[in-house]
């Protein structure tokens, strides 16, 4: 008897786990510029909503974290990337959104950069052409 060997298809979403589902919402849709993808109601008053950059399969999952379990300032890992790195940091700073003072560009294979905070502090990067 042969077994089937199981394998990952894709990544299906990264969580945020986050206190205030609406601001975060927001944030992501506003400021960044994605498309929410799913909202809907679970459990006693939660909300799991999901939210893509348009085209992209990956989506960000942003729902209340476990029960006793802190949100807010989290280093997420997520890195994202623009064709235009010095015009997405300045628009995300005219936006509100609290940006690092400027992109970094550390030279060779390292792409120019920024690190920015969600309305709870949970940290992402941006990443653009070098």
């Amino acid at each position: 008897m042969t077994s089937a060997v199981a394998a990952v298809a894709k990544i299906a979403n990264v969580i945020v786990p986050t206190a205030d589902v609406d601001r975060a919402l927001a944030f992501y849709t506003g400021p960044l510029g994605f498309e929410k993808r799913v909202d809907i109601p679970f459990g006693d008053n939660y909300r799991w909503v999901e939210v893509a950059v348009p085209g992209a399969e990956t989506t960000i999952a942003i729902a209340p974290p476990r029960e006793g379990d802190p949100s807010g300032g989290r280093e997420t890992g997520i890195s994202l990337y623009t064709e235009d790195i010095d015009a997405m940091h300045a628009q995300l700073a005219a936006a509100g959104v609290d940006v690092d003072a400027e992109v970094s560009r550390l030279g060779g294979p390292v792409p120019p950069m920024f690190w920015f905070r969600d309305p709870e502090a949970n940290v992402l990067l941006m990443v653009g052409a070098g």
